[in-house]
């Protein structure tokens, strides 16, 4: 229902709820026999072990009414025995509930929050067809809703005026109305407006606050500052009414309208509590309107309302976030003169807000009376952030020092030191504070001074943590001081981490020192830590690069000698090392040796050896490992098979690439760029030109692009099968994607044109090898062919001309014999 019929029904008269005695109530009279009865019954229920058969509940039972059963609810402090009572009482066969009775017992449930039992009551309150009055159906709803059951409460009203059991009034719609307030439900409370509009119920104010509410509760703005206006048209309007739409205001974050409406509120000598002032008062602050909410802050001291501790947090909070010293230290010195003692919280915005060390320093002033131990700790730990931030890192360290009593590391005391003195609350910084300081100070690359630091540390007699030996040593390491490292790990007064000693660990081995590293795994294996695997393969590499093969296999022999298991990760570097520098056989010879120890190889070391036979042409033997590999397990990677179909490409065996490409399929790897190109070049070479362009058109229709050199692997194969004129299709596409082709490609072209009789075609080929400098250099191999076909240019007396002009021009490095 739109708003504006809303409107139209305020425009009916009413009457006011009457208000109805509390039903429910322990002092209700009773007969002495009764009053008596009500008590024994309390008495068996609340002993143990409580039995439904006693003999004595059987004789009392024919004695029950309803006002006894209120009675002896009401009498039980707790909710289950309350409960359990009730049903008992309901299954006797001479007594029947009243809705006084069930009231007395949803109330009960309801402050309990025991729904589930509630909404069991609402069927049996249905099931009794127990008659009511107005009055007590509106406050069997109010207890449904303020346990949340609004949907339970809109039902029962429905279904109870259906089955003829009450006639609602006024109060009974009230009372439904609020239990909707607690929820968000439109519909709901505009559906039971019309309803009451048609029964001729007129409106008022217990009508239109929980409508509001609603309205406040489901976010509808401006329909709930209509039903404002109209209550306050209307001479409604009241603290709780004003409560409900500033707060809902504060929520929606539309402060502004807040602070208008509490001044609209004050006009009309309406005064908000403190509880509402505080809520709004945070939500200026969560809006960052700290100048609305300190405003506010004056109109509750100006109505004699002192701000607690909470307010003050909230308050000096935001002013901090604002960066306004000032401010903030005026509201903490008020917050003291009005003996609101200021706790850890509020000291610790105060010295996290501001870094700069004169505002630090100004606040340290204010607050150096009330601080403890923690909150020196804290200040040290801000200015030295903000040190550190501004990356004043030797201003943090003089401050360190300072603290520490070594004076000459600065020409004097900053403020904040001279402040703590002379209050006596100047002591040692904590370990945190010192780690800091090193840990930026390494991170400056004052490796050095981090080490200064740390001795002076150690000289006060404590003991530095091993993060800071961490950040030194790493820092050491990283700067290849691997002595110093050594002799501060000599030094250190608490035991190394993994970590320390692989710092040192992967510095020696940056620097191929093969015995310091051995000296230094001896150590590990004391501590019980193993070395990490990057460091000995980066070791192993390091030596296989500098030549030395046969050194990195026998460090590796060494580390096995002191008890640490060998890495198959190390080792393939070993064994490639091996084939780079003594060929494939000896890196063979390592594997089988490392297989025989009973290490597992991977698919890694599998490929770096099947690599290196398939370049050796010994395709057979990589493809005894490829199957072997396979035997066990291990899938094969595409770089593999890509070195298994080279391999077999370039021994001419076509047929054999062909199937490990199938078998490639069958282990759902694709074939990628690299595999296309190896096999285009071994059909080329194997003079069956057709299938090499129908590989060509697989790949580019499985979207691999083609590149420079599987484009020259193409024309240089066409041309060599005598292709020209295909293999010249293919060149201008290479040109048209703007890749460079190489000599080798424009000699291939230039002599396969020639040899096809396309003297015109080649020449023109020759010139474009000329002006883009790409002919052969002297040492190239296809120098002398470029030489042969310019000698054979020359004798064509229809291109010799145009020949003799390149010359003249400087632009053809050789003179062809034209005598």
């Amino acid at each position: 229902m739109a708003f504006s019929r809303i409107a139209h029904l305020l425009h009916h008269r009413f009457f006011r709820p009457f208000t109805t005695k509390q039903l429910i109530d322990n002092t209700t009279f009773l007969p002495p026999n009764q009053s008596h009865l009500a008590q024994t019954l309390i008495t068996i229920f609340t002993k143990q072990p409580f039995s439904p058969d006693d003999p004595e509940l059987l004789r009392l039972a024919p004695e029950l009414n309803t006002k006894v059963v209120e009675t002896v609810l009401n009498g039980f402090n707790r909710w289950n025995l309350a409960y359990l009572f009730f049903n008992w009482a309901s299954k006797q066969e001479r007594y029947k509930n009243d809705m006084y009775a069930y009231n007395a017992m949803a109330c009960i449930l309801s402050r309990a929050r025991q729904n589930a039992s509630l909404k069991a009551l609402v069927g049996d309150v249905l099931n009794s067809r127990c008659l009511m009055s107005p009055g007590g159906l509106g406050f069997f709803i109010r207890c449904l809703g303020n346990a949340g059951l609004v949907e339970e409460a809109s039902f029962v009203f429905d279904r109870v005026r259906e089955m003829g059991l009450c006639v609602p009034n006024v109060y009974t719609y009230n009372c439904l109305l609020e239990a909707v307030s607690k929820s968000s439900s439109v519909d709901l409370v505009e559906r039971k407006l019309e309803e009451m509009r048609r029964c001729g119920f007129r409106f008022d104010k217990f009508t239109l606050t929980p409508v509001l509410q609603v309205y406040c509760r489901s976010g509808e703005a401006e329909r709930a500052l209509s039903v404002f206006n109209e209550m306050l048209s209307r001479g409604w309007l009241d603290e709780h009414v004003g409560t409900v739409l500033v707060v809902s205001f504060c929520k929606w974050g539309q402060v502004d309208k807040a602070f208008e409406l509490v001044e609209m509120l004050e006009e009309r000598e309406i005064r908000l509590n403190y509880k509402t002032y505080c809520v709004l008062i945070h939500g200026f602050v969560k809006e960052k309107r700290v100048d609305k909410a300190l405003e506010l802050f004056e109109k509750m001291r100006g109505m004699g309302m002192s701000g607690d501790i909470a307010l003050y947090d909230v308050l000096i909070g935001g002013v901090c976030k604002e960066k306004d010293v000032e401010m903030a230290l005026s509201l903490y010195l008020e917050m003291k003169r009005l003996g609101v003692l200021p706790d850890r919280g509020i000291l610790g915005k105060l010295i996290r807000s501001f870094s700069e060390e004169s505002e630090l320093s100004r606040v340290t002033e204010v607050i150096i009376g009330d601080i403890d131990t923690k909150s020196v700790m804290l200040l040290y730990k801000t200015l030295l952030e903000g040190f550190i931030g501004n990356g004043l890192v030797h201003d943090a360290y003089n401050f360190i020092q300072n603290l520490m009593g070594n004076n000459e590391f600065d020409c004097g005391e900053s403020m904040i030191i001279q402040l703590l003195k002379d209050h006596n609350k100047a002591i040692l910084p904590d370990l945190d504070c010192l780690g800091s300081v090193i840990d930026c100070l390494v991170k400056a690359n004052e490796v050095h001074i981090a080490v200064s630091l740390l001795h002076n540390i150690v000289q006060k007699g404590l003991t530095p943590s091993l993060l800071m030996y961490n950040n030194i040593i790493e820092g050491m390491c990283k700067e290849g001081r691997s002595e110093e490292s050594l002799k501060l790990l000599g030094k250190m007064r608490v035991e190394p981490s993994q970590f320390t000693l692989n710092c040192i660990y992967g510095c020696l081995a940056a620097q191929c020192d093969v015995a310091g590293a051995l000296d230094l795994l001896k150590k590990m294996r004391f501590y019980g830590f193993e070395p990490w695997i990057k460091h000995s393969t980066f070791l192993v590499k390091k030596l296989c690069e500098s030549g030395r093969a046969v050194d990195a296999c026998k460090y590796l022999d060494d580390v096995a000698g002191e008890g640490f298991l060998g890495h198959m990760v190390a080792y393939t570097a070993a064994i490639d090392g091996l084939i780079k520098y003594k060929g494939v056989d000896k890196g063979l010879e390592l594997f089988r040796d490392v297989c025989a120890s009973g290490h597992s190889p991977d698919v890694i070391a599998y490929h770096v050896l099947i690599k290196s036979l398939c370049k050796a042409c010994r395709t057979t033997e990589a493809d005894d490992l490829f199957n072997e590999m396979v035997s066990k397990g291990l899938k094969p990677s595409v770089a593999t098979y890509n070195s298994m179909i080279d391999g077999w490409c370039k021994e001419g065996e076509i047929d054999r690439a062909m199937s490990c490409i199938a078998r490639m399929y069958e282990d759902e790897k694709e074939p990628d760029v690299v595999t296309y190109t190896s096999l285009i070049h071994g059909l080329c070479d194997s003079g069956r030109p057709s299938e090499a362009i129908s590989r060509w058109n697989e790949m580019k229709g499985k979207d691999c692009c083609p590149n420079v050199v599987t484009y020259m692997a193409l024309i240089q194969g066409l041309c060599k099968c005598g292709w020209s004129s295909e293999a010249l299709v293919y060149f201008r596409e290479m040109e048209d994607k703007e890749m460079e082709p190489d000599s080798a490609v424009y000699i291939s072209l230039v002599s396969s044109l020639l040899s096809s009789g396309n003297m015109s075609a080649g020449f023109g080929i020759f010139r474009e090898m000329v002006d883009k400098g790409r002919f052969p250099v002297l040492v190239d191999r296809n120098y002398l062919l470029a030489v042969d076909a310019a000698n054979k240019f020359v004798e064509d007396y229809r291109i010799s001309c145009y020949l003799t002009c390149l010359i003249k021009d400087g632009r053809f490095p050789i003179v062809p014999d034209v005598n």
